[in-house]
């Protein structure tokens, strides 16, 4: 995707995945509110990486040293497969494409239930997870218990399985990206004074019903969010920018309450009930004004 500014055209650069809690939708109220210099980037929890996208897209990461990370094995793997080898990952996707069907969907979701699924290929498991986010309901990714995958698939008729374009400028942008499996709390030892850090962590519940807090098989409740404050706290001290998404509850807020706290309006699509999506507040934390 490009944008024409006069003569000239400006790349844009987006995810490449669907993700629970992008970003997208809501970078123009929450990129103002971020510290305009800064050292290095860090986004712990990658995701869609929207944030980090929008940021190369306005060359505010020219320069500086980059460092991607997530726990989850599989979304770095996509990530890391996007980087070195996206042409290859385009024409297994190409393939994929033809084959579609609930039978093929299916038959492909069951993959990591079996003992030799350790064996497939980087490139094989990366199209696996594009092909299911595209094609899987609402692009949801949860696993359970044993950590398969186990989202039924979507009822799209054109699912957009191959964005050869968007790949391809996504592959563009992670050059120079170091990409790492590791948890939040392992990032503490890289990050320096005047870097910018972005959590982005599954969110808070806003009640018992709504608790979407696992994208893989570990639960992310008040003992996480009291280990992410920590670290958000140490690297405060530590002369670091620190930024910070989610939910807008009291217990996040009463958390939080030495450091300014934004309010920013989203939109919720994940939801069994079309009265429970729609607007909500989420919040957004710094430690500098």
């Amino acid at each position: 995707m490009t944008i024409s500014v006069g003569k000239l055209e400006m790349i844009k650069y987006q995810p490449f995945i669907k993700w629970v809690g992008g970003k997208r939708g809501l970078l123009e109220q929450i990129l103002p509110l971020f510290p305009q210099e800064f050292e290095n980037y860090h986004e712990p929890f990658l995701g869609g990486g929207a944030v980090f996208f929008e940021l190369f897209s306005q060359g505010l990461l020219e320069d500086k040293k980059v460092i991607l990370s997530d726990i989850n094995s599989e979304l770095i793997n996509v990530y890391q497969v996007v980087k070195n080898t996206p042409n290859k990952l385009i024409e297994n996707l190409k393939h994929y494409k033809k084959e579609h069907s609930k039978e093929f969907y299916y038959q492909i979701r069951e993959l990591d239930r079996e003992e030799d699924y350790k064996n497939l290929s980087s490139l094989e498991k990366a199209t696996r997870f594009i092909y299911l986010n595209k094609t899987c309901f609402n692009g949801l990714y949860r696993v359970n218990k044993k950590g398969y995958f186990n989202t039924p698939i979507g009822s799209y008729k054109k699912p957009n399985i191959v964005d050869e374009v968007t790949i391809l400028n996504a592959s563009k942008a992670l050059q120079n990206a170091n990409i790492l499996q590791q948890s939040f709390k392992e990032i503490v030892k890289d990050v320096k004074k005047n870097d910018l850090v972005y959590f982005d962590p599954p969110y808070y519940p806003l009640n018992a019903t709504s608790s979407f807090t696992s994208y893989d098989s570990n639960c992310f409740l008040e003992d996480e969010q009291f280990e992410l404050f920590e670290v958000f706290d140490k690297l405060s001290d530590k002369g670091v920018n620190v930024v910070q998404s989610n939910s807008d509850t009291e217990f996040i807020k009463d958390l939080y309450k030495k450091y300014d706290i934004k309010i920013v309006n989203a939109n919720r699509f994940i939801n069994s009930k079309s009265s429970g999506r729609g607007k909500v507040n989420e919040v957004l934390v710094r430690n500098k004004n």
